[in-house]
């Protein structure tokens, strides 16, 4: 995977207006937090920033903050999107070591929903979690979990036990939690308990 590097300035000042005035300036406004330092106000050239989150590797990746000469490994856990323009508006940096284990959101993407035996019998899923927060090492976070629904039946229960997790990446939550149900759709249930015959 490419390495993400964030080119940032430390801003001066804090608050709503100071934000305005670096967004002006056609940068984003963001700040980092973490490890035993106090938090900085930093910018982003909106440009650069942009490019970063649209290759879908700097939520939720091990990103290098670069000042100067001075690298740092950051995870970026938030990004503020404004309503209308849906630009970034804002963003929140956590600094944390390589190998240091901490907590994120996954996305849970499913696959062979074509090829599922109980889609094809007109089931429905029922996603309860479209992420599941993992703890693991900073340098190993999963991109996603894909769950194959190939051979799943229609009342099938899919827990976080039978999501396969990288070596050294674990559930947050210590409980086999449910992601999805696999259910018989209205039509279907209607269907089946539509017995009368027409005479």
């Amino acid at each position: 995977m490419a390495e993400i590097i964030l080119n940032v300035e430390v801003r001066e000042g804090a608050g709503t207006g100071n934000a305005r005035a670096v967004r002006r300036e056609g940068k984003v406004p963001g700040v980092l937090y973490g490890g035993n330092k106090a938090p900085v106000n930093i910018a982003v050239k909106a440009n650069e920033f942009r490019k970063s989150l649209y290759t879908g590797k700097l939520l939720g990746h091990l990103v290098t903050l670069q000042y100067g000469e001075e690298k740092q490994s950051v995870i970026a856990k938030a990004v503020q999107f404004h309503p209308v323009t849906d630009e970034p508006v804002h963003f929140d940096l956590y600094r944390v070591d390589e190998h240091q284990l901490i907590k994120i959101e996954v996305p849970v993407h499913f696959k062979n929903q074509d090829i599922s035996v109980g889609m094809k019998k007109g089931g429905t899923l029922e996603v309860i979690r479209h992420t599941v927060e993992l703890a693991c090492p900073a340098d190993k976070i999963p991109e996603e979990l894909v769950i194959d629904l190939a051979s799943h039946d229609i009342g099938d229960v899919i827990r976080i036990s039978e999501v396969k997790l990288p070596e050294g990446v674990k559930p947050a939550m210590d409980r086999d939690f449910v992601i999805a149900n696999l259910k018989a759709s209205a039509s279907a249930q209607s269907d089946a308990g539509d017995t009368t015959t027409e005479g």
